[in-house]
């Protein structure tokens, strides 16, 4: 079993709960069944079970993806129990990585809310190595410049860092963020380095680095 890979009840809700405006409740008299809403119009993202030993998920599938997942991986199956052409049902069995499970809950949460996460996600993929960009600027790629906070908080639990290159984020001061964002101390300082940015006491010359300040902009 991949140590990586999320298993448990009590993750699996963590996670969910980590999204902005949510909430659990045991919707039936069988406790075994949990659910997280989105409280603005308290629809389901995220059926917590357990099921032939281990706990399940179900989550909401975009019909661009969905099939994507059940190929990918024996335990992401046609959602048990609901329409199987938009959910899906991930068995915690230790076979699908941590990251993509956390992927596949936040597209379930996207698709429930209408949430600008998506866009953030799109809009940081589009700074080039060798620059960087504050969350205000990313705020106003993604639509709406007043939601830099969202941004934070979307980069914060970014589901794929592989390809979701959040580290190329600063504070409007240029400053890098803590290392928790990163998963430990001085991450960030170092994958900018790779990008050939140069990291001063743990700051960016926006004027040199910055997104607008270069050639290639979006």
């Amino acid at each position: 079993m991949n140590q990586n890979c999320m298993i448990t009840r009590e993750a699996a809700l963590e996670f969910g709960l980590s999204f902005q405006n949510t909430y659990t409740e045991r919707p039936f008299r069988d406790q075994n069944w949990q659910v997280v809403r989105a409280r603005e119009n308290k629809k389901i993202f995220l059926w917590i079970y357990e099921r032939n030993g281990y706990v399940n998920l179900n989550v909401k599938a975009d019909p661009e993806w969905r099939d994507f997942w059940r190929s990918a991986y024996e335990s992401v199956q046609a959602g048990y129990h609901q329409n199987k052409e938009h959910w899906n049902t991930i068995i915690l069995n230790g076979t699908v990585p941590d990251k993509d499970i956390k992927r596949m809950i936040s597209e379930s949460y996207d698709l429930v809310t209408y949430s600008p996460t998506k866009k953030i996600y799109e809009a940081v993929k589009q700074i080039p190595k060798g620059c960087v960009a504050t969350y205000g600027q990313v705020a106003e790629m993604a639509g709406n410049p007043r939601m830099s906070r969202a941004v934070g908080n979307a980069l914060h639990k970014n589901p794929d860092p592989g390809h979701i290159p959040c580290y190329r984020v600063v504070n409007f001061r240029g400053e890098l963020s803590g290392a928790f964002a990163f998963g430990g101390k001085d991450v960030q300082k170092k994958l900018l380095e790779a990008d050939g940015i140069e990291v001063v006491n743990g700051t960016v010359d926006l004027k040199k680095y910055g997104l607008t300040q270069r050639d290639d902009k979006l």
